[in-house]
């Protein structure tokens, strides 16, 4: 597709990724909000995939069941445009899919490489009319690596699991607090070895390390990114085209 209009006016498609916990959703969220994007988590699918699989007991084993059940999912909009619900068999299963045994095996289900490919083109529509940010774990790498702008929200897996531990209104100091950090060690080294799509920052991206950031501080970093590329964006000839795009 090559688009005619001015890149201020179409807007960018921006690849967010990072690993657990880094802020990919909230930060991404918000600074869409603020720039008038939309915002994909492409998580969100890979949880409902994994809460689906676990419901209908379908093992990561089973290729061809798993990719039926993609079939079954629907994204919906909410307040605020972003694609942050999500339907399977009619029920709104939002809420159960970030509940603690999809958290257990999302890692394995996400790995499956059928279920990527599965997911691969639904996640390219989203992002054909431009004006984008999505957040994953391959988006720059594997999903839109001719994305307008590639970022990579890192930060140590100590910082995450904090905020993780936090979030959830635990005991920092507290045997659960614990059981998160080797959860998360133990997600990163799933997501970063696994052969199909592992994570790791596309060769491009601009890597912003958030260890001490307050959510404004990264919010502030994640949009002024944004609007540096669509000044450059808007600098280049009128009938440059998006390589997004192209």
């Amino acid at each position: 597709m090559h688009g005619t209009e001015p890149h201020p006016q179409r807007g960018l498609v921006v690849a967010l990724d990072g690993p657990a916990s880094s802020g990919k959703s909230s930060v991404g969220a918000e600074a869409a909000r603020e720039l008038g994007y939309r915002f994909f988590d492409t998580g969100l699918l890979y949880r409902a995939v994994t809460w689906l699989a676990l419901d209908r007991k379908v093992g990561s084993h089973d290729e061809a069941a798993l990719v039926a059940l993609v079939d079954e999912l629907e994204l919906a909009q909410d307040d605020l445009g972003h694609l942050s619900r999500v339907l399977a068999d009619g029920r709104d299963v939002t809420d159960a899919v970030r509940g603690p045994e999809v958290d257990a095996n999302v890692s394995a289900i996400s790995a499956v490489p059928a279920v990527r490919t599965a997911l691969l083109e639904r996640q390219r529509a989203l992002a054909a009319s431009g004006r984008i940010v999505m957040a994953g774990r391959d988006i720059g790498t594997v999903v839109l690596p001719d994305a307008d702008l590639k970022l990579y929200l890192d930060a140590s897996v100590e910082e995450r699991a904090r905020r993780r531990t936090q979030e959830r209104h635990l005991d920092p100091d507290g045997p659960e607090a614990g059981r998160v950090l080797a959860a998360l060690r133990e997600r990163d080294r799933l997501d970063t070895s696994r052969p199909v799509a592992p994570l790791r920052p596309a060769p491009d991206a601009r890597i912003l390390v958030t260890d001490g950031n307050r959510f404004r501080d990264t919010v502030d970093l994640v949009v002024g990114a944004i609007r540096d590329a669509e000044a450059r964006a808007a600098s280049e000839p009128a009938d440059a085209t998006s390589p997004a795009t192209r």
